[in-house]
């Protein structure tokens, strides 16, 4: 199994809706695939804060620098070109 594929199964993998071949190709790509792993371990983290409906209040400094953060990136993107 490619990195391609296991990212294609990976919903039905942490659901537990994968039928059984493909969770056993899913598991043996994990075992060499840090890659992978890590992508999983995040997916699934965020799965869990998300269903928990955990808020975490930043402090106002960090809020600060985010904010300013995506503005900046926000001013300096371009807009996508339109075709007449």
């Amino acid at each position: 199994m490619k990195c391609n594929d296991f990212l294609k199964e990976l919903t039905d993998y942490l659901e537990g809706t994968a039928d059984a071949q493909i969770r056993i190709e899913l598991e043996e790509h994990l075992h060499w695939c840090h890659d992978c792993e890590v992508v999983m371990n995040t997916t699934k983290k965020t799965i869990e804060i998300y269903r928990d409906n955990q808020v975490y209040e930043l402090p106002d400094t960090l809020r600060s620098k985010l904010h300013a953060a995506i503005m900046t990136k926000c001013r300096h993107s371009k807009p996508p070109n339109k075709t007449s």
